[in-house]
């Protein structure tokens, strides 16, 4: 039996040699691993507990319970959206800086998943984009996250700060599909900054763990154990200096895996922070007004339906050009010689 707010799955391996966190992952796909961590499954392996480090033998019995995600109902609201593509399946939309992804405690109304709703609402209820002040009132009061796909069909983030290209599903088979790229790293992301000083080389790798930084349960950091791998490349575009003394850089970053505030670290613990960042950097002299210099501006993925990979662009935001004539106009620029 399960308690209240509880689920269960059972099934027979049908494979040996994989952890069973990774079975039910990759080849179940009952819950992604994060999730089991998340959600305290408990698992059974012929009957008796084990550590989702288990490695499996063909023809074991499985069992996992664990709890069910708190749901929190969450309403479409009329908030207008950049949107970059969309067709039966998905939109592709360029988020705006300083807006939440997906609802969570302290951010329930003005985020993506919200706003996507109230699109899906004026998609479906065309006589109501011609009144788009009233959108929120015709909407069906039944309309909510647990009435469509699942988490607003959010299937990546983008932190509050970051702006760029993001890809929402629209339907449960779209979910799963473009789910399945992001955790097999088949979606490849690219991202530009603008960051104080310059890394050691002008290309290179990051990679190491993350985990929650001891002293700041906000802020991340890298550990020598217990945390997420985290593997980001990067290559400096172009850099400026003050004096022989480069003060500033605009880095491309490819992040190979998506962890919370990946870019955000790696580039600070580079001593190169983001520009504008509030949580890793500090306060530029220069450029003391500036927000989070960080932009997804591209994204390969394979949409359903389509043949190939999809390559979606968002194109740079205003803050960066305005902070690129301001150090223009201060610094002079330098070769990319190593």
């Amino acid at each position: 039996m399960t308690a209240p707010g509880e689920r269960r799955w059972q099934g027979t391996a049908s494979s040996g040699g994989l952890r069973v966190d990774k079975y039910l992952a990759d080849v179940e796909r009952v819950l992604s691993r994060s999730q089991l961590k998340a959600r305290s499954a408990r698992v059974f392996v012929n009957t008796r507990p084990q550590r989702l480090s288990y490695k499996l033998k063909a023809g074991d019995s499985i069992e996992v319970i664990w709890t069910e995600e708190p749901t929190h109902s969450f309403s479409a609201e009329n908030i207008p959206l950049n949107i970059l593509y969309e067709d039966e399946n998905v939109f592709v939309i360029n988020k705006a800086q300083g807006m939440v992804t997906h609802p969570a405690n302290g951010n329930w109304t003005g985020t993506v998943a919200n706003a996507v709703l109230g699109l899906e609402a004026a998609r479906a209820q065309p006589a109501a984009r011609a009144q788009p002040a009233v959108l929120a009132q015709s909407v069906p009061s039944e309309l909510s996250a647990s009435a469509t796909v699942a988490r607003g069909g959010i299937v990546h983030r983008l932190d509050k700060d970051t702006s760029g290209v993001l890809i929402v599903a629209r339907n449960a088979e779209a979910q799963a599909f473009l789910s399945d790229q992001f955790r097999n790293r088949q979606a490849h992301k690219l991202y530009v900054a603008i960051v104080q000083g310059t890394p050691p080389q002008l290309s290179g790798r990051i990679d190491n763990q993350l985990g929650r930084d001891k002293r700041d349960r906000k802020k991340f950091s890298s550990v020598l154990s217990g945390g997420r791998r985290a593997v980001t490349d990067y290559k400096v575009v172009s850099r400026w200096a003050i004096d022989g003394v480069v003060r500033y850089s605009v880095v491309v970053l490819f992040p190979r895996t998506g962890r919370t505030h990946q870019l955000r670290v790696h580039m600070a613990e580079l001593r190169c922070p983001i520009v504008g960042d509030p949580l890793y950097g500090k306060k530029d002299r220069l450029l003391p007004d500036a927000t989070l210099l960080l932009h997804a501006h591209k994204l390969k993925i394979r949409v359903p339906g389509h043949n190939e990979d999809s390559v979606f662009t968002a194109p740079l935001p205003q803050r960066f050009f305005d902070a690129l004539k301001i150090i223009r106009a201060s610094c002079l620029p330098m070769e990319n010689r190593s």
